[in-house]
């Protein structure tokens, strides 16, 4: 009995991020005469009913042997992680893999905030070395721009983009659930004075009074009137900060003993505190 048939090769797509936020994907796919489609399927784990979606775009001949797809700004891509596929005249769809990249225009880009939110789509390459968009969906959106790091606590200087300040505002520590500041309801909240000038922001999270756990730092613009908006670092070409901005950590004694603690970049590129205890020998 002759083997099974290979899978087909996946095919190499250059990957250009323009300043509106946009991406034009070049795929390599010699002799391919008709139609073709460049397909992100976002993975079933993103998606709030746990259905995968998709979005098709057209692949145009573009020079010899290169089909090219655009995905403007304007496109709506919610937010996720969406695998990218080629789908050739008469064939199956095939898996994308990275070639060369030009993501210089996202991190320069600076968005007007003029349609209420802030969309972010950046391509990277997966663990197996496929092609993979993450794209960010914010509305509003508060931008983490500069950490300043203490002994004593944590300095936040950012942005906000589809939402005003208003006098009142503050931003709010929140113990995430499970881990321990809060109990099992995640009930642990803090609330920090903000500083703020037009749409830009600064506050300072002092360390002492955390007890151990993950913090998660929220902004409340309109204090208690108006949207609690998650902070975070998206406005770059970084697609998983965690292990690209690490932070170091400090030493504070507290009433219950002496804690670690320092800022760190989610999964999801969210900005976090976490707190840990320290052994009495340390």
């Amino acid at each position: 009995m002759p083997p099974p048939p290979s899978p087909a090769a996946p095919l190499r797509a250059d990957c250009i991020g323009d300043s509106a936020g946009g991406l034009t994907f070049d795929v390599a796919a010699r002799g391919n005469a008709g139609a073709a489609l460049l397909v992100l399927r976002r993975r079933a784990a993103d998606a709030p009913d746990g259905e995968g979606e998709t979005v098709s775009l057209p692949l145009a001949p573009a020079a010899e042997g290169r089909l090219r797809a655009a995905l403007p700004s304007s496109v709506s891509l919610p937010e996720g992680r969406w695998d990218a596929y080629a789908l050739l005249s008469g064939g199956e769809p095939r898996r994308l893999v990275p070639g060369v990249t030009d993501l210089r225009s996202l991190a320069e880009r600076t968005p007007s905030g003029l349609l209420g939110h802030v969309a972010v789509r950046i391509p990277y390459a997966t663990r197996q070395g496929n092609l993979t968009v993450r794209s960010w969906l914010r509305a509003p959106h508060a931008e983490a721009v500069e950490l300043r790091l203490a002994s004593g606590g944590l300095t936040v200087r950012g942005r906000v983009y589809g939402t005003q300040f208003v006098p009142g505002a503050d931003a709010e520590l929140r113990a995430r659930p499970g881990d321990g500041a809060g109990g099992e309801d995640g009930g642990g909240v803090r609330r920090v004075h903000v500083t703020a000038e037009r749409t830009e922001f600064t506050f300072t999270v002092p360390y002492e009074g955390l007890v151990p756990g993950v913090w998660d730092l929220w902004l409340r613009p309109a204090g208690d009137a108006g949207p609690v908006v998650r902070l975070a670092r998206l406005l770059d070409d970084v697609a998983d900060k965690n292990p690209v901005f690490t932070f170091p950590r400090a030493r504070v004694r507290t009433p219950q003993g002496s804690v670690e603690a320092g800022p760190y970049y989610t999964r999801d590129n969210d900005l976090s505190l976490t707190v840990s205890p320290l052994d009495a020998d340390a």
